[in-house]
């Protein structure tokens, strides 16, 4: 019997995990604006072997997050729905196109200071978990191709999230740690080369790359994505889903835990703003302002006109049995940034007014973006009825 596909599962955990991810971003609002709030931040700011509770969140938690992120990448490339160029072609072009204008939007607005200009890619990604709760609610409106061109859509968003996060937010480097950084790759590429399929060798190595890497300067992070590249696939004729692959193995076993547990921990560590002494300035700085409509407007425009282009060109067919006006209901949706956002806006920029900036531009845009999105794809719907 075929087992269940690791994509078909990702469409439901990640859209229950979305309901929840919303009620923690509520919760770290209400917390950071009630009389708990010292003692929230508190906590955050507690030491524990070293380092903050916050750094341990975004920096080893977020790592299984996106060693997640990089066994879908390399599953769906390898395996599943973006195998084949023509699969990749529309969602790759509403992905292109769903980085590009929002970061040129945010660069618009933050023309004039340069620091700023640091946070161009804040509003470039999209956070799959709640563009795809959003799209739960609406149950059997949405045709099951839309789910699927918005996963893969994000899917890519995510794989350019990252290479923005290698390559533009490194800090200085240690020769020494990213030395062993690189020789743990190589140990990994080796066990990949002589055929070694447990998976607790390649988790035992990639544990040490990700404390070389922390130490490197490279973003910890980063080694979840590159132990994901050689996390074995098996792949048999007519099963495509082996249930004896590493890497299938590997990747049912974390949905779970990153869906219902270690995003919505991130959302409740991260979301948190006090909004206590906040003037009108505060919501029209170019920061916010950038953050906000890059998602709202920028991301919008981006994914549509990319998907637009693509179909139109012949590159590209349109998802099955979906109009256009659903199609512009999901690039709306795709300007939920959240949990991608707020975590490139903690390593662009650190001060306390930015993040503040920050975390207000990417609730306000993520938000406006899911409410525009819902009502636009029921709109669809009650039309083609």
């Amino acid at each position: 019997m075929r087992a269940a596909s690791a994509f078909r599962n990702l469409l439901v955990s990640e859209a229950g995990g979305g309901l929840i991810l919303m009620a923690s971003a509520a919760a770290a609002l209400a917390l950071a604006n009630s009389p708990l709030s010292p003692s929230y931040f508190g906590v955050l700011a507690a030491k524990v072997a070293g380092l903050s509770v916050l750094h341990w969140i975004n920096d080893g938690l977020m790592a299984v997050f996106f060693l997640l992120i990089g066994l879908e990448i390399k599953r769906e490339l390898l395996d599943g729905q973006l195998m084949h160029w023509p699969q990749r072609m529309l969602p790759g072009a509403a992905a292109l196109g769903g980085m590009v204008v929002p970061g040129l939007v945010y660069a618009a607005f933050n023309a004039g200071v340069a620091e700023n200009l640091r946070g161009w890619a804040i509003p470039a990604a999209t956070d799959i978990a709640f563009s795809l709760g959003v799209l739960a609610l609406l149950g059997s409106r949405v045709p099951v191709s839309l789910k699927v061109f918005l996963t893969a859509l994000a899917i890519l968003d995510d794989f350019g999230a990252v290479l923005i996060i290698a390559i533009f937010f490194t800090a200085e480097l240690s020769p020494l740690m990213l030395g062993l950084a690189v020789a743990a790759t190589a140990v990994l590429a080796a066990l990949n080369f002589l055929g070694v399929t447990r998976l607790l060798p390649y988790l035992v190595v990639g544990a040490a790359l990700w404390f070389f890497t922390l130490k490197s300067g490279v973003h910890a992070t980063v080694a979840g994505v590159v132990l994901a590249a050689f996390i074995p696939i098996a792949k048999s004729p007519g099963r495509p889903d082996d249930p004896h692959s590493s890497l299938h193995v590997l990747e049912n076993a974390l949905h779970s835990p990153v869906a219902y547990f270690i995003l919505p921990v991130f959302a409740l560590a991260n979301a948190g703003v006090s909004l206590s002494g906040a003037q009108l300035a505060t919501f029209v700085q170019p920061i916010t302002l950038g953050v906000a409509l890059g998602l709202f407007i920028g991301k919008q425009i981006g994914v549509f006109g990319g998907a637009w282009l693509a179909i139109r060109t012949g590159l590209a067919r349109r998802p099955a049995g979906a109009n256009w006006v659903q199609i512009y209901g999901v690039a709306l949706l795709c300007g939920i940034g959240f949990t991608m956002s707020l975590f490139i806006g903690v390593l662009a920029l650190d001060s306390e007014r930015a993040q503040q900036a920050i975390k207000i531009g990417v609730l306000a845009g993520s938000v406006a973006s899911a409410v525009g999105g819902w009502l636009v794809l029921r709109f669809a719907q009650a039309r083609k009825a």
